[in-house]
């Protein structure tokens, strides 16, 4: 009657282990073919319902709108553009009519007021795809030419180029930063050798499963992703699915000591783990989904990639990493030993024992000064320029786009290259243009043509006007000026005009982000705060949890502005990096006080409050400090994509990981949970058994767990 028993216990994990290698050796590989279903043009991503989103959509009837612009800019060290140099710009120019990646007329060379550079607009083809790099090299090579001159290649072609090239490669260089930081911590950790490599595996077979998954819904259209996703998506289950691993690693190695036989061990292990890493995997699948209430399209491709993602990481967490423990048993962390213990919880020592000890000591002084120092941090949140990040800080090194723009913006109209489009009813193009040319801010407009001169263009009834802006088009000044023409030409009757083009997509997209912040953050806290109020059984630690990890986020922010004003010189955030850094955050931060108030909760069932707090925190202080470590580290590894927006956000995670994990976990929270006592889990059975019983004798114990479970 036992062989069954026995053999089911070790053919279980055998049959996940081969499960879990068969997914790994199918589905791996696609961890390095997201870049084939993925897109990186931004039209892709604009808010879904705004004006310049419907202007995109106008634009394709224009055959125009099939092309890329390229702007070639010729300039000169010092003096003025020679008539021979302009003549050979345009014979230049004029040989590009007709070759393959050309989709419309090139334009002639034309001079700066200032005398001392010329442009072109070159119209490439919107399929060039992989292929367009090298185009806008060939054309940079074209355009050298011309004897004398300094040639830039600016526009939307060049910028999407080198958006290109800033992703190629960003599968193999992004894993192998991530997975090779996250090896050296847990062998610090450990100072296992064989433990790291399974959980990194563990880690990988997660990402392969999930990849696969994203992969599919995206050749089917069902989901949407571009580099930024992509990358989020490799950092956030190689950092989930190793945290989930330190959780479950941690109570075996507790469970081994007591129990000594290892299915007993893993099993009472997963028992005791399961709830707090679904909850904290709950709370940020589900923060991530409530992007899918965002107008902006690269929220809403966000949350069900990072959903999925999650969801993998626990899989694998539960299934894979329980299967090899049981298998390797002690082995697991050789060359250390797991020593022999009667208490699991009583394995702390250390430098956790002693933290414990203070906040036991020192309740009110420990979270008094703590909160005055997130306090100090918060305060600076406001200073905080969330309004975008200008076009030449889009690349964290200097980019030929950026360079180009530069060069553009110093001898043309700031908006050179970037104009407002417009799209008006043909009727009242003269009308329209006026108004446009009349508007504050416009340095010039004209109607698109079809062979560039001649009367408009006409499609459908309507024409498109291109308006060159006086100012640098990611300006506020310029995000005035499309203002200015959306009141003004909205007040013309019977024109029916959008505003759109860069500047609009921009001034739109801020607005948007904004909107979404006031929806979505409210849905995060109240999902966040479901969850706790289930798993914790209280009203008043949710509470308490969330305000914490609140604050922490604010205090992020506030150092983050410093940082990104202050020290790296940065004009401003991303729109989307507040909204991003709170969803991350806030869940990632739930969930390191989830794995903590579990492990007090579970102690203050048998030990009362006080000893439940000493406890849980140095039972889960190294474990936990060790999560954050690791989680902190993959996204710092966003870095090597050499984007602002992925650096901002990278350094946002991974300091505010740091100050949740060192300060408001460690520190802020237990203190304030020992000095608020039993109430701390009102209204719960808990909280009523320690009322009735606070002396915790033996037969107090047995009735605390007995109520408390119910």
């Amino acid at each position: 009657m036992t062989a069954r028993p026995r053999t089911a216990r070790w053919l279980i994990p055998v049959l996940l282990l081969v499960a879990w290698l068969g997914v790994g050796g199918t589905l791996g590989p696609y961890a390095g073919k997201l870049g084939e279903v993925a897109t990186n043009e931004q039209v892709a991503f604009l808010p879904q319902d705004a004006e310049s989103t419907r202007v995109v959509e106008a634009q394709k009837a224009f055959r125009q709108d099939d092309a890329l612009p390229a702007i070639v800019v010729w300039t000169v060290p010092e003096g003025k553009i020679t008539s021979a140099q302009q003549a050979a710009a345009t014979r230049v120019l004029t040989l590009l009519n007709g070759t393959a990646p050309v989709a419309g007329q090139v334009s002639p060379a034309l001079p700066a007021a200032d005398g001392g550079a010329l442009r072109g607009v070159v119209p490439l083809r919107a399929d060039l795809e992989d292929r367009l790099g090298d185009v806008i090299e060939d054309l940079r090579d074209a355009a050298g030419q011309v004897t004398g001159t300094t040639v830039h290649v600016a526009g939307p072609a060049a910028t999407q180029a080198d958006l290109k090239k800033a992703f190629a490669g960003i599968d193999g260089i992004l894993l192998a930063v991530a997975l090779g930081v996250v090896l050296v911590i847990l062998l610090l950790v450990y100072r296992s050798l064989l433990l790291p490599l399974v959980i990194i595996v563990g880690a990988v077979f997660a990402l392969g499963l999930a990849c696969a998954i994203v992969y599919v819904l995206a050749d089917r259209d069902v989901v949407r992703v571009d580099g930024q996703i992509q990358g989020i998506l490799s950092i956030l289950v190689i950092g989930a699915a190793t945290d989930y691993a330190l959780l479950l690693t941690a109570r075996f190695r507790e469970e081994l000591a007591v129990r000594g036989e290892r299915s007993a061990a893993a099993w009472a292990a997963l028992r005791r783990s399961v709830g707090a890493i679904i909850a904290s995997a709950g709370t940020v699948a589900l923060g991530l989904l409530a992007l899918l209430l965002s107008d902006l399209a690269t929220n809403r491709a966000l949350g069900p990639v990072g959903a999925i993602g999650i969801a993998c990481a626990v899989l694998s967490t539960l299934t894979f990493l329980p299967a090899v423990l049981v298998l390797l048993g002690r082995a697991a962390y050789w060359p250390g030993k797991v020593e022999r213990s009667t208490d699991a919880a009583d394995a702390g020592r250390g430098i956790w024992r002693r933290i414990a000890a203070l906040v036991d000591r020192a309740p009110r002084r420990v979270w008094t000064s703590t909160l005055v120092l997130l306090a100090a941090g918060a305060a600076l949140f406001p200073t905080l320029d969330s309004r975008g990040i200008p076009l030449e800080e889009i690349f964290v090194n200097d980019a030929p786009s950026v360079a180009a723009q530069r060069a553009l913006g110093e001898h043309f109209p700031g908006g050179s290259g970037n104009p407002a489009v417009v799209i008006a009813d043909a009727r009242r193009t003269d009308e329209v243009v006026r108004v446009v040319r009349q508007t504050p801010g416009v340095a010039s407009a004209a109607p698109v043509t079809a062979t560039g001169g001649g009367e408009p263009l006409v499609v459908d009834g309507r024409v498109r006007i291109d308006a060159t802006l006086k100012d640098a088009p990611d300006g506020d000044a310029a995000k005035l000026t499309v203002e200015r023409l959306r009141s003004a030409l909205h007040q013309v009757p019977e024109v029916d005009a959008l505003v759109g083009g860069y500047t609009a997509q921009q001034y739109d997209t801020q607005a948007t982000a904004a909107r979404d912040r006031a929806l979505i953050v409210p849905v995060v806290l109240a999902v966040i705060l479901m969850i706790l109020f289930v798993l914790l059984r209280s009203v008043v630690m949710p509470l308490l949890l969330v305000a914490t990890v609140g604050l922490n986020y604010l205090a992020t922010l506030g150092v983050a502005a410093l940082v990104f004003q202050g020290l790296l010189g940065f004009g401003g955030t991303d729109a989307s990096v507040p909204l991003y850094g709170f969803v991350f955050l806030v869940a990632l931060g739930v969930d390191y006080n989830i794995f903590l108030m579990t492990r007090v909760r579970e102690e203050t069932v048998r030990h009362g409050t006080r000893q439940g707090v000493v406890r849980g925190l140095t039972a889960t202080g190294g474990v936990i400090t060790s999560a954050g470590v690791v989680l902190a580290a993959t996204f710092a590894a966003l870095v090597v994509v050499p984007l602002a927006f992925l650096a901002q956000l990278a350094f946002i995670v991974a300091f505010g990981v740091l100050l949740d994990t060192l300060v408001v976990r460690s520190l802020l929270v237990p203190a304030l949970t020992r000095d608020i006592g039993p109430a701390v889990w009102w209204p719960s059975a808990l909280w009523r058994a320690e009322r009735r019983t606070p002396d915790r004798s033996d037969t107090a114990k047995a009735a605390v767990s007995t109520r408390a479970s119910r």
